[in-house]
């Protein structure tokens, strides 16, 4: 590989000849070969990206200020942009584990975005006094994070939210009026209306997005302009104002951002993150219960539930032909588990706010931005592989009906606990229907039993 020589402050730095970036980002690569996870890695591409809207958001606000050329700005400006397009990804070679204020990464926006520049404008563009203007790595990140969290929760993870509620919704429609047997502690319990099982998983997913849709809103209120320790030393007075102005018109207004209401706290301290990392375990959790229902329910197809078929995606065994397994709950279930994972590292990055500057900034914004594309991705295939696709075992359903002791508990009122339990005991001995033990053993007449033990009355409840 050939070389060239980049000088900084603590002198010069071979740099592939080829790259964009220049010494500090080199130094970065030297310093940091720690996990071999680079900032442009899937879950971060959003990450990168907003580094790149915010040179550009800035470079505009510093232009309206009159702190920099208008030549210089239109080139910082138009390299940025390709940034935040994603065309020069692969120039972000930094690992994630790195300095923990993500200098590094900040720098390196700064010095791609400052070798496109000076190549468009044919002036020396300087990376830190001309496209860090007005900026520091520890307003510059924390930005970084909300806008890119901002950005995959509404475009990713919000879509495949509402793909799934709807999936789920008209799945328990479809089976309206169909009656399972109910099962607490893995036990047969009482009837229900299969569909109810459904709206119940919907109704839990419905919270969480009323949750998300809160605390989305506070990822619209950004800390650029707070520079190094939240004093907005070096900038402008009017430079938040305007840039938030500046990147709200570079999402064509889809985001209406908003410049932070103190920035010692948003520099110190990453409340948001916490709060949204934890709606986000909040919806693994659901997940795994959902994927786990399903594996459940589809457990057989001789020796377990079998209430359902999920649909065969692939063979579930090397060794043993015809057995197919629920890869899709399994696999939203290991993704969910990672999530709540994702949670407890972001929590303890959390605590690391010393005084004005949080110093676990990119493994926050790593595991954040994870979790939101894993439970995005989670939903879209759970949605179209599991929830649409189910087909519901009806026979196996009205077998365990007919024989499950349970139903006696409708006799409650007439013939008391005691002797309910009896019946179902004997019910249950003799692997026998609960209506023929019931008739045998009380003096209430068949035809009046068919009406008290019909599983479809017992489903809605009541006396």
């Amino acid at each position: 590989m050939k070389y060239r020589i980049e000088k900084d402050s603590l002198g010069e730095v071979k740099v592939p000849s080829k790259s964009l970036w220049g010494a500090q980002t080199q130094r970065a690569v030297n310093n940091f070969p720690i996990s071999g996870i680079k900032m442009d890695f899937p879950f971060t591409k959003s990450f990168v990206s907003s580094l790149g809207l915010i040179k550009d958001a800035g470079s505009k606000a510093n232009l309206k200020l009159k702190l920099i050329s208008s030549k210089k700005s239109k080139a910082i400006s138009r390299a940025s942009k390709e940034v935040w397009q994603e065309k020069h990804h692969h120039e972000f070679p930094i690992d994630v584990f790195q300095t923990g204020s993500g200098t590094s990464s900040n720098m390196n926006a700064n010095e791609v975005i400052a070798n496109l520049a000076t190549k468009y404008s044919k002036v020396k563009i300087c990376p830190n006094d001309d496209v860090n203007m007005s900026q520091s790595s520890n307003d510059v990140i924390p930005t970084a994070i909300k806008v890119s969290a901002h950005m995959d929760l509404t475009q990713k993870l919000f879509p495949a939210l509402d793909g799934l509620i709807k999936s789920i919704d008209d799945k328990a429609e479809s089976i309206s009026g169909i009656i399972k047997t109910g099962r607490t502690h893995l036990m047969d319990a009482m009837p229900i209306d299969f569909s109810e099982e459904l709206k119940a998983w919907s109704s839990q997913l419905k919270s969480s997005k009323e949750m998300f849709y809160v605390l989305e809103k506070k990822f619209l209120e950004l800390p650029q302009g707070g520079t190094a320790v939240g004093s907005g030393i070096n900038a402008h007075r009017q430079f938040s104002k305007l840039f938030t102005q500046e990147i709200t018109k570079l999402t064509k207004n889809k985001y209406k951002f908003t410049p932070a209401k103190n920035f010692y706290h948003e520099l110190s301290a990453q409340d948001c993150s916490v709060q949204l990392s934890g709606e986000l375990k909040n919806l693994a959790v659901m997940l795994m219960k959902i994927s786990n229902d399903l594996r459940w329910m589809n457990s057989g197809p001789l020796a377990g539930i079998s209430d359902i078929e999920l649909k065969a995606l692939q063979p579930g065994s090397s060794i043993m032909p015809g057995k197919v397994n629920p890869v899709i709950p399994e696999a939203v279930a290991m993704a969910s588990a990672d999530v709540i994972g994702n949670d407890v590292s972001i929590t303890v990055a959390a605590q690391s706010g010393n005084f004005q500057l949080n110093v676990m900034l990119p493994v926050i914004a790593y595991n954040l931005l994870k979790s939101i594309n894993l439970l995005s991705g989670s939903m879209n295939s759970l949605s179209k592989n599991a929830i649409k696709t189910f087909k519901v075992n009806h026979k196996n359903l009205e077998i365990s009906l007919s024989k499950n002791p349970i139903l006696v508990t409708a006799l409650n009122p007439l013939i008391g606990y005691e002797k309910a339990s009896s019946i179902a005991k004997k019910a249950y001995k003799e692997n026998r229907p609960i209506i023929d033990v019931a008739a045998e053993e009380t003096d209430i007449a068949k035809s009046k039993l068919i009406k008290l033990l019909d599983p479809s009355k017992l489903a809605r409840g009541g006396l």
